[in-house]
């Protein structure tokens, strides 16, 4: 062999590729995006291209002043300005959008390295950076049909009363970030994801179902609220698209699944216990900076071996 690459996987010899990866999850979130124009406007689509166009300049200059090979091509920049524009709400200013994105770029994916080699989801670390910077407009943004606060402000006062029908919480008739709202359109990501065998269908499953499960248990079996808690806020878009992740998440069959019953269960924790009503973002941070010591317990060993 006259030439050894070293690099993330999906390798050559899989029939896979990053750049083909990375392109599947665009695909997969395009319906996402489409119903967030729809929902919320231009404003909507001004956060969500200024985050895409953040991060692929951020990777684009970062490469360019450190004198590395050019990585934009594989689409991952991509991917994580769409990701972090979705989890934002219109009333995030433009810079602030610019900020979160080079940080997520920048700090988290190209400091440690490049792709393979960052400790946590780019995406989720930008939006909880941008949280504590920027506290006072992270809150979710209100359509123009719809009145009141967003559905988690809602059943962080313990009653489903005043929230949207559940109908309208499907297709995303409520206040949040623009791309958690319309759940059709996350689970249309999801199956196409599945199917394409990008992800594995059970870690998306545990977070939600350990989710869903806990409220359930701490509501009295209240089924209508426990559903209602895990149709509000990023609960999908974070179980489907950044928990399943493959660099910050276990290799293993049985670390991914405790990854997602852990997400659950720090999730339901924060929602539950603390003042701040959501808590997907944080439960994957935690999980991402946990996931080596889950990979290493859950790790088969040889016979014989040590």
């Amino acid at each position: 062999m006259s030439k050894i690459v070293n690099a993330a996987a999906p390798h050559i010899h899989s029939g896979s590729s990053t750049r083909r990866v990375m392109l599947d999850v665009i695909i997969a979130l395009l319906p996402a995006t489409a119903a967030a124009v729809i929902i919320f406007g231009v404003k909507a689509a001004l956060v969500v291209g200024t985050c895409v166009v953040s991060a692929v300049v951020a990777e684009l200059l970062f490469n360019l002043i450190t004198k590395r090979p050019q990585s934009v091509g594989d689409l991952s920049a991509v991917v994580t300005g769409l990701l972090l524009g979705l989890n934002l709400s219109t009333n995030v200013p433009v810079w602030q959008c610019v900020i979160g994105s080079a940080f997520a770029i920048i700090v988290v994916k190209c400091l440690f390295g490049g792709l393979g080699h960052n400790f946590a989801n780019p995406a989720i670390t930008g939006r909880v950076f941008m949280l504590v910077a920027f506290s006072a407009v992270m809150g979710g943004a209100i359509p123009d049909a719809v009145t009141g606060a967003t559905p988690l402000e809602f059943l962080k006062q313990g009653s489903a009363e005043g929230l949207p029908a559940l109908t309208d919480m499907l297709i995303g008739l409520r206040g949040g970030a623009v791309g958690e709202g319309c759940i059709a359109a996350l689970v249309a990501g999801y199956a196409y994801l599945v199917c394409r065998k990008v992800i594995k269908w059970y870690i998306p499953a545990a977070f939600i179902g350990t989710t869903f499960v806990c409220f359930l248990i701490a509501s009295s079996f209240d089924f209508n609220f426990a559903l209602y808690e895990i149709l509000s806020g990023g609960l999908f878009i974070g179980a489907i698209f950044m928990a399943t992740d493959y660099v910050t998440t276990p290799v293993t069959g049985t670390g991914r699944l405790i990854f997602g019953i852990c997400c659950g269960l720090i999730t339901f924790a924060i929602r539950q216990f603390c003042s701040y009503p959501e808590g997907v973002s944080f439960s994957i941070l935690i999980m991402n900076i946990l996931s080596p010591w889950l990979e290493m317990i859950t790790m088969k060993k040889p016979l014989g071996g040590g």
